[in-house]
């Protein structure tokens, strides 16, 4: 009979600086705290417990965007994870400054495929192995290049750039390491969903992958995912809930006898408040609410930002801000800059912030109009609609397009009631992220864009600009509907016909 013994497994991911709690039905929901106070339980009732996270602890809070992650690190500190991997938003901040805040860390940083190019060596330690009672968990961080976009302002640093590359790399690990008698080898990836499964398709089953704990899409699961012997899950975002294996391994054949998931909901009905926790972050939130509280401005009523595919009216009227501020034709501005559902009516700064974290440059470009409309038509490219986690983009006011999945065309794109002029130079604005992403977001290359004329930074904070909008501006309105109008039916009515159009 094999011997066998049990672990927990608790994991959260993106957690974006989500440190404080919410209260809803009287009831408190989510925050570190409560959080701490449930891993702490589970740790005390539990034999064998393990805690990791899967990237993107950083971003999305004024606590975190004052002091730059620092105060990040501090809180992780006491929530004791046993092994992080890092996500796209960890180098937010540089990444010589993340390096500084891996020093700062009491907890491993792992991640297999981030290097020097000069030299090949890599960043962060690939792997981890821990060991607990007797058996061995080998973790491997993976991250690739597709969501690590923030890594093209430094071209020292190289990533490992797909799936197969990835695959390959978990294999030379688990190989070198399979004869120190690994019980249970889990990836901590910071892919997305679908990525997940497409990279448990690539895995060899004699590698001994076990487990994904996956994130960056956000994705909640009532079940996880099973794909090549491989079982994938994901819990969602922020702190509101933690994923959960209990699992019986049999260490003679150093594979999972059995195992139940779930995701546990943290609020005070079934969690402690760790008021240690809550005192550290109120030494932060003491010092970010001298700054951060001051009143910016009030809507006429809450804007809303409830998907990012999608044109929304509080996209919509910071595309606005930007394109009347800096004098250009199009604002471009990222969906996924824009880290709330809603916002207002009354907006603190910090609220602002908390908003629209990325206080980027505006970069100024001229686009001709068959370039414009290349990147708008791979921006609604079909994968899109099916769950990838793509860019995509807010229409600043004059732009205007209707597209057809049916047809895969426009069937209207006008920049002020007039069609777009193939052969005319538009003057449109992008945040540095996506210039120096123009690849990524909208499938073109900076350097055909930068033959038309030299780029150049218009603005130094994106942030400013819209502080200063807002300050002087007051009862402002957007509703959204009327820029991008994407027709998601297939079909169409018998005997209509669709409009000619030139795409």
């Amino acid at each position: 009979m094999a011997n066998c013994k049990t672990i927990t497994v608790l994991h959260s991911n993106d957690m974006h600086g989500d440190f404080l709690a919410e209260e809803a039905n009287d009831r408190l929901i989510g925050g570190v705290s409560l959080l701490s106070g449930y891993i702490n339980r589970v740790r005390e009732t539990e034999q064998n417990v393990l805690y990791c996270i899967a990237g993107d602890m950083f971003r999305g809070s004024v606590i975190d965007a004052e002091f730059q992650g620092i105060s990040t690190i501090e809180i992780m500190n006491v929530l004791a994870p046993d092994v992080v991997t890092i996500g796209n938003h960890e180098t937010d901040y540089g990444l010589s400054h993340l390096l500084f805040l891996e020093k700062c860390a009491k907890f491993p940083i792992i991640n297999a495929n981030m290097y020097i190019r000069t030299n090949h060596a890599r960043l962060f330690k690939p792997y981890h192995i821990v060991e607990i009672d007797g058996m061995k968990v080998l973790f491997i961080g993976i991250l690739t290049e597709e969501v690590l976009a923030q890594t093209k302002n430094d071209g020292l640093v190289g990533t490992i750039v797909n799936i197969e590359e990835a695959a390959a790399e978990v294999g030379k690990i688990c190989n070198a390491y399979n004869a120190l008698d690994i019980d249970l080898t889990v990836l901590l990836t910071h892919i997305g969903f679908e990525e997940d499964k497409k990279l448990a398709a690539a895995l060899d089953p004699d590698w001994g992958v076990d487990i994904i704990i996956g994130g960056h899409s956000h994705t909640f699961l009532d079940e996880p995912a099973h794909v090549n012997g491989i079982t994938i899950v994901q819990a969602g975002i922020g702190t509101d809930q933690i994923g959960r294996f209990d699992l019986v391994i049999d260490t003679d054949n150093n594979c999972i006898e059995s195992y139940t998931w779930k995701c546990v909901p943290i609020d005070s009905e079934h969690c402690q408040r760790d008021l240690s926790l809550e005192e550290l972050i109120g030494k932060f939130k003491s010092k970010t609410d001298e700054k951060y509280s001051r009143i910016v401005t009030r809507f006429n009523r809450k804007l809303t930002h409830p998907v990012r595919t999608q044109e929304t009216e509080l996209g919509g009227l910071l595309a606005d801000i930007m394109k009347k501020s800096l004098c250009i034709d199009i604002m471009l501005l990222g969906s996924g800059s824009i880290r709330c559902e809603e916002l207002g009516p009354i907006v603190q700064y910090s609220d602002l912030v908390e908003a629209f974290p990325y206080d980027d440059e505006i970069y100024l470009l001229q686009i001709r109009g068959e370039q414009l409309r290349r990147m708008l038509r791979y921006m609604l490219r079909e994968e899109v609609w099916h769950g990838a986690h793509c860019e995509f983009y807010q229409f600043s006011e004059g732009l205007r397009a209707v597209w057809s999945r049916a047809r895969q065309a426009f069937l209207e794109l006008s920049f002020q009631g007039e069609p777009l002029d193939d052969d005319r130079l538009y003057t449109v604005g992008l945040q540095r992220f996506h210039y120096k992403n123009t690849q990524l977001g909208f499938g073109i290359s900076l350097d055909e864009l930068a033959a038309n004329h030299r780029p150049r930074i218009i603005a130094t904070s994106s942030r400013e600009i819209l502080d200063e909008y807002l300050s002087t501006h007051q009862r402002l309105e957007r509703k959204a509907g009327d820029r991008l109008i994407v027709l998601h039916d297939q079909s169409r009515t018998p005997g209509e016909e669709m409009p000619t159009v030139k795409d």
